[in-house]
Protein backbone atom coordinates (compact mmCIF):
# COMPACT_ATOMS: atom_id res chain seq x y z
CA UNK A 1 0.00 0.00 0.00
CA UNK A 2 0.93 3.38 -0.38
CA UNK A 3 2.37 5.68 2.15
CA UNK A 4 0.35 8.74 3.63
CA UNK A 5 1.57 12.25 4.64
CA UNK A 6 -0.49 14.31 7.62
CA UNK A 7 -0.06 17.50 7.72
CA UNK A 8 0.36 18.47 11.56
CA UNK A 9 2.21 21.69 11.69
CA UNK A 10 -0.82 24.15 12.47
CA UNK A 11 -1.25 26.99 15.48
CA UNK A 12 -5.05 25.73 15.56
CA UNK A 13 -5.64 29.35 16.61
CA UNK A 14 -8.97 29.04 16.69
CA UNK A 15 -9.24 26.36 19.01
CA UNK A 16 -7.09 28.03 21.90
CA UNK A 17 -6.61 27.64 24.81
CA UNK A 18 -6.57 24.00 23.83
CA UNK A 19 -3.43 24.73 21.77
CA UNK A 20 -1.47 26.53 24.07
CA UNK A 21 0.49 23.48 24.92
CA UNK A 22 -0.03 21.14 21.80
CA UNK A 23 -0.40 21.53 18.28
CA UNK A 24 -3.71 20.96 17.07
CA UNK A 25 -3.72 17.42 15.87
CA UNK A 26 -2.78 16.44 19.74
CA UNK A 27 -6.01 17.49 20.68
CA UNK A 28 -7.86 14.78 22.32
CA UNK A 29 -11.28 13.61 21.51
CA UNK A 30 -12.24 10.28 23.17
CA UNK A 31 -9.43 9.82 25.10
CA UNK A 32 -6.86 9.60 21.88
CA UNK A 33 -5.19 12.56 20.06
CA UNK A 34 -6.96 13.63 16.39
CA UNK A 35 -3.27 11.88 14.80
CA UNK A 36 -4.16 8.76 16.81
CA UNK A 37 -7.60 8.49 15.31
CA UNK A 38 -6.24 9.29 11.86
CA UNK A 39 -3.20 6.70 12.13
CA UNK A 40 -5.37 4.17 13.24
CA UNK A 41 -7.90 4.67 10.48
CA UNK A 42 -5.14 4.70 7.46
CA UNK A 43 -4.02 1.48 8.99
CA UNK A 44 -6.88 -0.33 8.96
CA UNK A 45 -6.86 0.53 5.00
CA UNK A 46 -3.55 -0.94 4.96
CA UNK A 47 -1.70 2.13 4.86
CA UNK A 48 1.40 1.56 7.56
CA UNK A 49 4.15 3.86 6.77
CA UNK A 50 3.28 7.63 7.78
CA UNK A 51 5.14 10.71 7.48
CA UNK A 52 4.00 13.34 10.14
CA UNK A 53 4.82 17.33 8.32
CA UNK A 54 5.30 18.91 12.31
CA UNK A 55 6.23 22.25 12.79
CA UNK A 56 4.34 23.98 16.06
CA UNK A 57 5.23 22.25 19.28
CA UNK A 58 6.86 19.36 17.51
CA UNK A 59 8.83 18.04 20.16
CA UNK A 60 5.29 17.26 21.93
CA UNK A 61 4.19 15.38 18.93
CA UNK A 62 7.67 13.54 19.17
CA UNK A 63 7.38 12.94 22.49
CA UNK A 64 3.32 11.64 22.35
CA UNK A 65 3.11 9.86 18.79
CA UNK A 66 7.21 8.08 18.65
CA UNK A 67 8.23 5.89 16.24
CA UNK A 68 4.85 4.47 15.39
CA UNK A 69 5.10 1.10 16.85
CA UNK A 70 2.67 1.25 19.66
CA UNK A 71 -0.26 2.03 16.86
CA UNK A 72 1.71 -0.99 14.57
CA UNK A 73 2.89 1.56 11.99
CA UNK A 74 6.41 3.35 10.97
CA UNK A 75 6.43 6.83 11.81
CA UNK A 76 8.54 9.66 9.55
CA UNK A 77 8.98 13.32 10.96
CA UNK A 78 9.32 16.13 8.08
CA UNK A 79 9.95 19.45 10.11
CA UNK A 80 9.42 22.45 9.28
CA UNK A 81 11.64 25.53 11.06
CA UNK A 82 8.68 28.34 9.69
CA UNK A 83 5.13 27.50 8.62
CA UNK A 84 5.57 26.42 4.89
CA UNK A 85 1.78 26.48 4.19
CA UNK A 86 0.05 23.19 2.97
CA UNK A 87 2.00 23.14 -0.88
CA UNK A 88 5.65 23.64 1.28
CA UNK A 89 4.67 21.41 3.38
CA UNK A 90 4.29 18.34 1.09
CA UNK A 91 7.47 19.27 -0.79
CA UNK A 92 9.41 19.67 2.11
CA UNK A 93 8.24 16.31 2.75
CA UNK A 94 9.24 15.00 -0.96
CA UNK A 95 12.26 12.59 0.31
CA UNK A 96 9.82 10.57 2.55
CA UNK A 97 7.38 9.78 -0.68
CA UNK A 98 9.41 7.99 -3.32
CA UNK A 99 6.64 5.93 -4.49
CA UNK A 100 5.07 6.56 -7.46
CA UNK A 101 1.83 7.20 -5.60
CA UNK A 102 0.73 8.44 -2.00
CA UNK A 103 -1.99 10.21 0.57
CA UNK A 104 -2.19 13.89 2.37
CA UNK A 105 -4.21 14.31 4.12
CA UNK A 106 -4.95 17.45 6.53
CA UNK A 107 -3.91 16.64 10.04
CA UNK A 108 -7.64 18.13 11.87
CA UNK A 109 -9.90 15.93 10.33
CA UNK A 110 -12.24 13.29 11.10
CA UNK A 111 -13.59 10.62 8.56
CA UNK A 112 -13.65 7.03 7.46
CA UNK A 113 -14.09 7.91 3.87
CA UNK A 114 -11.82 4.56 2.15
CA UNK A 115 -8.40 5.56 0.63
CA UNK A 116 -9.15 3.58 -2.51
CA UNK A 117 -11.20 5.47 -4.65
CA UNK A 118 -9.06 8.27 -4.57
CA UNK A 119 -5.82 5.78 -5.85
CA UNK A 120 -8.15 3.99 -8.41
CA UNK A 121 -8.66 7.21 -10.29
CA UNK A 122 -4.94 8.63 -10.84
CA UNK A 123 -4.88 7.33 -14.19
CA UNK A 124 -4.11 8.33 -17.31
CA UNK A 125 -3.05 12.48 -17.13
CA UNK A 126 -4.49 12.99 -13.88
CA UNK A 127 -1.68 13.48 -11.25
CA UNK A 128 -4.12 14.29 -8.54
CA UNK A 129 -7.59 13.71 -7.00
CA UNK A 130 -9.20 15.29 -3.96
CA UNK A 131 -12.03 14.20 -1.69
CA UNK A 132 -15.11 16.19 -1.76
CA UNK A 133 -17.90 16.02 0.88
CA UNK A 134 -21.12 17.90 0.92
CA UNK A 135 -21.29 20.80 3.05
CA UNK A 136 -23.22 20.58 6.29
CA UNK A 137 -24.82 24.61 6.94
CA UNK A 138 -23.59 25.62 10.14
CA UNK A 139 -27.30 26.73 10.85
CA UNK A 140 -30.73 25.35 10.76
CA UNK A 141 -32.52 26.10 7.82
CA UNK A 142 -36.43 26.72 7.49
CA UNK A 143 -38.71 26.59 5.34
CA UNK A 144 -41.79 28.92 3.97
CA UNK A 145 -44.40 28.67 1.66
CA UNK A 146 -45.64 31.65 -0.74
CA UNK A 147 -47.98 32.62 2.34
CA UNK A 148 -45.39 33.37 4.85
CA UNK A 149 -46.02 30.29 6.84
CA UNK A 150 -42.99 27.92 8.36
CA UNK A 151 -43.96 24.94 7.03
CA UNK A 152 -40.50 22.45 7.62
CA UNK A 153 -37.69 23.18 10.11
CA UNK A 154 -34.05 21.32 9.04
CA UNK A 155 -31.25 21.23 11.67
CA UNK A 156 -27.83 21.86 9.71
CA UNK A 157 -29.05 19.81 6.67
CA UNK A 158 -26.72 18.61 3.95
CA UNK A 159 -26.60 21.39 1.08
CA UNK A 160 -25.80 21.05 -2.81
CA UNK A 161 -22.34 22.35 -2.69
CA UNK A 162 -19.30 19.77 -2.41
CA UNK A 163 -16.37 20.66 -0.39
CA UNK A 164 -12.95 19.90 -0.26
CA UNK A 165 -12.23 17.45 2.09
CA UNK A 166 -8.85 17.68 2.75
CA UNK A 167 -7.88 14.19 2.00
CA UNK A 168 -5.82 13.72 -1.39
CA UNK A 169 -3.66 11.39 -3.60
CA UNK A 170 -1.16 12.50 -5.44
CA UNK A 171 1.12 11.28 -8.36
CA UNK A 172 4.89 12.31 -7.56
CA UNK A 173 4.52 14.28 -10.37
CA UNK A 174 2.73 17.13 -8.44
CA UNK A 175 6.13 18.15 -6.52
CA UNK A 176 6.88 19.66 -10.34
CA UNK A 177 3.75 22.41 -9.18
CA UNK A 178 4.33 22.52 -5.66
CA UNK A 179 5.49 26.07 -4.09
CA UNK A 180 8.53 25.99 -1.50
CA UNK A 181 6.36 28.44 0.68
CA UNK A 182 2.05 28.73 -0.03
CA UNK A 183 -0.82 26.66 0.04
CA UNK A 184 -1.50 24.10 -2.41
CA UNK A 185 -5.60 25.29 -2.61
CA UNK A 186 -4.19 28.28 -4.28
CA UNK A 187 -1.10 27.71 -5.93
CA UNK A 188 -0.96 24.03 -7.82
CA UNK A 189 -4.69 23.12 -7.55
CA UNK A 190 -5.68 25.99 -9.89
CA UNK A 191 -2.98 25.37 -12.20
CA UNK A 192 -4.08 21.76 -11.99
CA UNK A 193 -7.90 21.94 -13.19
CA UNK A 194 -6.64 24.54 -15.91
CA UNK A 195 -4.98 21.29 -17.25
CA UNK A 196 -7.34 18.89 -16.48
CA UNK A 197 -4.79 17.03 -14.63
CA UNK A 198 -7.08 16.92 -11.27
CA UNK A 199 -9.91 15.12 -10.20
CA UNK A 200 -12.58 15.23 -7.78
CA UNK A 201 -13.96 11.73 -6.11
CA UNK A 202 -17.47 12.50 -3.91
CA UNK A 203 -18.02 10.76 -0.93
CA UNK A 204 -21.99 10.97 -0.19
CA UNK A 205 -22.44 8.36 2.69
CA UNK A 206 -19.44 8.87 4.58
CA UNK A 207 -18.97 10.91 8.16
CA UNK A 208 -16.66 13.84 7.93
CA UNK A 209 -15.79 16.38 9.73
CA UNK A 210 -13.05 19.44 10.50
CA UNK A 211 -12.02 20.16 14.11
CA UNK A 212 -11.33 23.82 13.79
CA UNK A 213 -13.32 24.70 17.15
CA UNK A 214 -14.09 23.72 20.55
CA UNK A 215 -17.06 23.23 19.70
CA UNK A 216 -16.44 20.51 17.01
CA UNK A 217 -13.85 18.71 19.82
CA UNK A 218 -17.39 18.51 21.45
CA UNK A 219 -19.02 17.49 18.66
CA UNK A 220 -17.50 14.42 17.37
CA UNK A 221 -16.72 13.18 20.81
CA UNK A 222 -20.34 12.48 20.99
CA UNK A 223 -20.38 10.31 17.81
CA UNK A 224 -16.25 9.17 17.61
CA UNK A 225 -17.22 5.43 18.84
CA UNK A 226 -20.07 5.79 16.41
CA UNK A 227 -17.49 6.51 13.52
CA UNK A 228 -15.08 3.59 13.93
CA UNK A 229 -17.42 0.71 15.03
Amino acid sequence: MVRALILAGGFGKRLQPLTLDRPKPLIEIGGKPILQWQIEWLSRQGIKDVVLAVGYLRTKVFEVMGDGSKYSVRLFYSVEEEPLGTGGAIKNAMKFLEDETFIVLNGDIITNLSIRPLIEQLNGNIISTIALVPMRSPYGIVHVDHEGFITEFREKPLLDYLINAGVYAFTKDIFKYLPDKGDIEVTAFPKLAGEKRIRGVIYRDVYWKSVDTVKDVEEVEKIITEVYA
